[in-house]
């Protein structure tokens, strides 16, 4: 075993991530016996204070044991997550791959989509219990706690993005779809002052929650905006001049651009164009279009430490608005 210090981390923390890439290159095997803290001490030039601090993390972690506080030896390299979401989108690509990127090779995570089918959420955590190290869960439903959940430790179980219920002593990182809808509009109303009319387009079967229309409302009025919530964009709607338009479905959003095109209206010169949730190409598409939403790469960020620090969290996430030249 051999290893360089640098200056980027503590030598606790390059000693501990030193010894899980031996444990997942397979360098160290499950059952074998680790270097006393004596040996490792002297090899590495350490104290024995930063070696136990060392082994002290790694035994927290479940990775190593001891046989009487003395001799330690690998106790697993494997770790299973499950990674429970919704549907399929660009930012829960952005999240995944945080994720991935932040924990070690040795967890292996599984990937489903409920798809809002409430008998598929259930079957999926049913038959998962008892399986996976952590649970990282995007509930049913925005404003019901499912059952299906309390059969999982709540140590083990972190719930994501919706959480307008009664969380209960669990881990969480959310978003409020409401006030915090409210107050990010709040920061650019100045902007939107310019425009004759604001639309919501929000389909009233889309699983997006839809309280937030309510909000919208009481934003509109509280400043004195003329408003309207449009369901979807079809082919009869007409892309108005001097109107800012609020977009869920991505649908829409290309159907708003496509039509304005036909109409030769362009996003952020003759209209405004406001989409929910960072997508990457909305930076190159159209001289880049604006977005409203919480960062994923965030809550993927703090997903991987409550996987690998066993942090409890409990967290709303800012909605932010990312500005580019929609409007």
């Amino acid at each position: 075993m051999e290893m360089e210090f640098n200056n980027k981390n503590t030598k606790v923390q390059q000693l501990t991530d030193f010894i899980q890439r031996s444990i997942s290159t397979h360098e160290l095997k499950v059952g074998d016996k680790l270097p006393s803290i004596n040996q490792l001490s002297k090899q590495f030039h350490l104290s024995r204070d930063t070696v136990f601090k060392a082994f002290t993390d790694l035994k927290n972690r479940q990775i190593i044991d001891s046989i009487h506080g003395k001799n330690y030896y690998v106790a697993s390299h494997t770790k299973h997550i499950l990674l429970l979401l919704d549907e399929y989108t660009p930012f829960k690509e952005v999240l995944y791959n945080t994720l991935r990127e932040r924990i070690p090779s040795y967890y292996e995570i599984d990937l489903w989509f409920h798809q809002y089918n409430e008998h598929l959420f259930n079957q999926i955590v049913s038959n998962s219990l008892g399986m996976y190290n952590k649970y990282l869960v995007m509930n049913y439903h925005n404003e019901k706690f499912s059952e299906a959940l309390l059969k999982i430790d709540k140590k083990k179980l972190l719930l994501l993005d919706f959480g307008k219920f009664d969380k209960n002593g669990y881990s969480y990182v959310c978003q409020d779809f409401d006030n915090a809808l409210y107050n990010a509009l709040q920061t650019i109303k100045n902007d939107l002052k310019k425009y004759r009319k604001l639309f919501f387009v929000f389909n009233k079967h889309h699983k997006h929650p839809q309280t937030s229309k309510e909000y919208f409302c009481k934003f509109c009025i509280d400043n004195n905006f003329m408003f309207e919530i449009i369901d979807e964009i079809t082919g009869k709607t007409a892309i108005l001049e001097n109107a800012f338009y609020l977009v869920i479905k991505q649908e829409d959003l290309v159907s708003i651009i496509k039509k304005g095109k036909l109409e030769q209206l362009k996003a952020g010169r003759d209209y405004g164009l406001l989409a929910y949730n960072e997508n990457p190409f909305y930076e190159v598409i159209e001289n880049g279009i604006a977005s409203i939403g919480v960062n994923w790469e965030r809550m993927g960020n703090l997903a991987a430490d409550f996987v690998v620090k066993e942090n409890s969290i409990q967290k709303f996430l800012p909605t932010e608005i990312i500005l580019r030249n929609s409007f």
